[in-house]
């Protein structure tokens, strides 16, 4: 039925009960999961210095390098097949160019990793995904 299945993940709460219930979906069905983390480059938009974007890019680097191997190994834990990709971009536009790219059957999310007043002004990613998106999103509650 889904052969391959994205997950986003951000590293927040949702997302990681997204990627536990991927997994367990993926397992049930012996699918392969994509774990994908995008540096979003338009939270730096109005940054002028590049050595602070510079800065700021390495650190999201990292962040999404532990977000990526936590995605791996909820996944071996369950022996199921994971791929993690790490990308730039605008992360609504990157979770479904990935998605057409990989030919995924569906795409988990968590809800909204951001909160509050980012919420607010930025809007949501899974909300933007859900309505644009021509590839099924199963989105779980954190």
């Amino acid at each position: 039925m889904y052969k391959k299945i994205l997950i986003p993940t951000d590293g927040s709460a949702p997302a990681e009960a997204a990627i536990k219930e991927g997994i367990k979906l993926a397992k049930a069905l012996g699918s392969k999961i994509y774990g994908l983390y995008v540096i979003d480059i338009s939270a730096f938009a109005g940054i002028p210095a590049e050595a602070i974007w510079e800065n700021m890019r390495s650190l999201l680097e990292e962040e999404g390098k532990k977000a990526l191997e936590r995605v791996e190994k909820l996944a071996d834990t369950k022996d199921v097949k994971c791929k993690t990709i790490m990308k730039e971009g605008i992360p609504s536009k990157e979770i479904i160019s990935t998605a057409e790219e990989i030919k995924a059957g569906l795409i988990v999310m968590g809800t909204s990793g951001k909160s509050g007043l980012n919420r607010f002004l930025l809007g949501s990613v899974t909300e933007k995904v859900v309505r644009t998106s021509k590839i099924p999103v199963l989105v779980i509650r954190g």
